[in-house]
């Protein structure tokens, strides 16, 4: 591997409620020759609402942001220090967090080269999170990485780190995954690939994805959406959910909670460790729009 070529950088965010566009902290790692060189985080004002759920998770509340920027005062060091460069976060969370962001506050999107850390791993180490698994925490864990999870900065530096691990695996750059990644995780010697109910091309493959509420396109609309994305779609929240899209919520049918059972079932499940992203309907239009 020539460690000249691993440079790139590393991002993470945290989110006040499950609109991805409501940004409260970021965290930014810059590796340089494959040696993490600079570091950067910010609390940001997302001007919006912080649902308890999120608090409990990260720990970051409207108090703590009172005197921070917001996304915009913040868009210049996020220019100086991301244009241009090929930038990796875990999971497309982070991406599209802030295509939706920018798109609030009608600023130019960030002019960089996404690449996934998870795709990275299921295909780095595919026995073990080719299908599952490979949430940020349970892959740092597997790798010796110690980091606090849900803290922007740390989450960056892990996923950083995790690239850094699968480059010397591979004995490869970051080139070779920037290509690797948009292939198929288990190629058979025949140049097939594994079938699922999501189609194998998609940038969603692998994706176990459920809805609840109502859509404003009809559900088995949505649901070819999200195949043709690559991912499959399931009926219920289940411990191989890794995406939950969150409609309209009739209140007469949720039995005087303020959330479905499916949202509440999702929601424990990741407070017990399970990688799922909770989706608003413009988040998931967002996601499928951009595969």
């Amino acid at each position: 591997m020539r460690h000249d070529m691993v440079t790139f950088n590393a991002i993470d965010v945290e989110t006040a409620n499950a609109d991805r566009a409501s940004i409260c902290q970021i965290g930014i790692v810059h590796v340089r020759d494959g040696v993490v060189v600079d570091r950067w985080q910010s609390l940001v004002d997302p001007e919006d609402w912080f649902d308890p759920w999120n608090v409990s998770i990260h720990g970051i509340d409207e108090k703590d942001v009172r005197n921070s920027p917001t996304l915009p005062d913040v868009r210049g060091e996020l220019r100086r220090r991301l244009r241009g460069s090929v930038l990796v976060s875990h999971t497309s969370f982070d991406r599209v967090a802030f295509e939706r962001a920018m798109s609030r506050y009608d600023l130019e999107q960030l002019q960089v080269t996404w690449l996934d850390s998870a795709r990275i791993a299921r295909r780095a180490w595919p026995e073990r999170y080719g299908r599952r698994g490979y949430g940020l925490k349970n892959v740092a864990k597997d790798l010796g990485i110690s980091f606090t999870h849900h803290d922007a900065l740390e989450d960056a530096r892990a996923a950083a780190e995790l690239v850094l691990r699968a480059c010397v695996v591979a004995e490869t750059d970051i080139e070779y995954w920037l290509r690797r990644v948009t292939r198929p995780i288990f190629p058979s010697p025949s140049g097939a690939v594994l079938r699922r109910d999501g189609n194998v091309e998609g940038a969603l493959f692998g994706e176990t994805l459920v809805f609840t509420g109502a859509l404003g396109v009809a559900r088995r609309e949505a649901a070819d959406m999200a195949a043709a994305a690559g991912c499959n779609v399931a009926a219920n929240v289940t411990q191989k959910t890794t995406l939950l899209v969150v409609g309209t919520q009739d209140k007469s049918r949720l039995n005087g909670y303020d959330k479905s059972s499916k949202h509440r079932k999702a929601e424990s499940l990741i407070g017990k460790g399970a990688d799922i992203q909770i989706l608003s309907e413009t988040d998931f239009s967002e996601l499928v729009g951009a595969t």
